[in-house]
């Protein structure tokens, strides 16, 4: 089922549930790179591969928070009132961070979840937020928390503003504008995933994160290109960075690493694509 044109509903209810707000949410995850993929072919931007992997379906919005959000906390009070109202559900076990509203016929089929997520632990030091490996819990609480993602240490740098429209659940049209990651933290995000799964069967090893990653710098302008070496040698000697030039080398130093072998057993994976090009690269941005 392609649940892409569902989450762009879901996406732009919310975006209306708070239009007159300064949230400026983030878009990461696979709906992220769709919305690049989106952008990049309709303004006919040239990338760094002509072969890109097939467009895999999610149903799944990670919307990051903007660390400023969590520390001035009754910011977010209009956001936690548009879930209630759109009628969405905490999760089992994560609550106040993760979201689900059940499909049509109100099972699974169909059925959407919101991830909210942030960056570095780090970036909440002195503030009044309760800080842990596994969520940011604000004070004062909103009755929204936030996971933490250590990795993404330029999540605010180089943002892509994004115009999405379409029509939203009460039938009307509507605009707004979101924001997606600089290409280097989304690779450094998905580095990471990967190797989390890697081994989880459950996850079927991380494959739809390989191909990620190829999907990421497949859709990366050379400008991007340029600005991510850049932001790459101004952190080059922080431990997250060190840490996913390790996994690079491990993991798709050649079309024969694990992490390479796992993007191809994708079914969204196209025998077309430049693996050996997209190898270079990742090296050459982790050397």
């Amino acid at each position: 089922m392609d649940l892409m044109p569902n989450l762009r509903t879901a996406l732009l209810d919310l975006l209306f549930e708070t239009r007159n707000e300064d949230l400026r949410l983030i878009i990461g995850g696979g709906y992220g790179i769709y919305l690049k993929r989106e952008h990049v072919r309709r303004l006919g931007i040239r990338t760094l591969f002509r072969e890109w992997p097939e467009a895999r379906s999610t149903n799944d919005l990670d919307l990051f928070l903007r660390p400023e959000l969590l520390i001035d906390s009754p910011r977010l009070k209009p956001l936690a009132a548009a879930l209630r109202r759109l009628k969405y559900d905490v999760v089992p076990g994560a609550e106040k961070y993760q979201f689900a509203k059940p499909g049509p016929t109100g099972g699974r089929e169909g059925s959407l979840k919101i991830d909210l997520l942030t960056g570095p632990q780090s970036l909440f030091k002195n503030s009044a937020a309760r800080v842990d490996e596994r969520r940011i819990r604000p004070h004062p609480s909103v009755d929204l928390h936030a996971h933490p993602v250590d990795e993404a240490l330029t999540l605010e740098d180089d943002l892509l503003p994004i115009t999405i429209n379409g029509t939203i659940s009460a039938n009307s049209q509507f605009q707004a504008t979101v924001y997606l990651p600089h290409p280097l933290t989304f690779t450094m995000m998905k580095l990471f995933a990967f190797r989390d799964r890697v081994a989880d069967k459950d996850k079927e090893y991380g494959r739809y994160h390989a191909l990620d990653i190829y999907a990421i710098l497949a859709t990366t302008s050379e400008a991007e290109w340029n600005r991510a070496l850049a932001l790459r040698q101004v952190h080059r000697t922080d431990p997250r960075v060190v840490e996913a030039t390790g996994i690079v080398e491990q993991c798709f130093s050649s079309v024969n690493s694990e992490g390479m072998l796992r993007m191809r057993e994708s079914p969204y994976c196209r025998p077309e694509l430049q693996l050996d090009e997209f190898c270079k690269t990742l090296r050459e941005l982790f050397p």
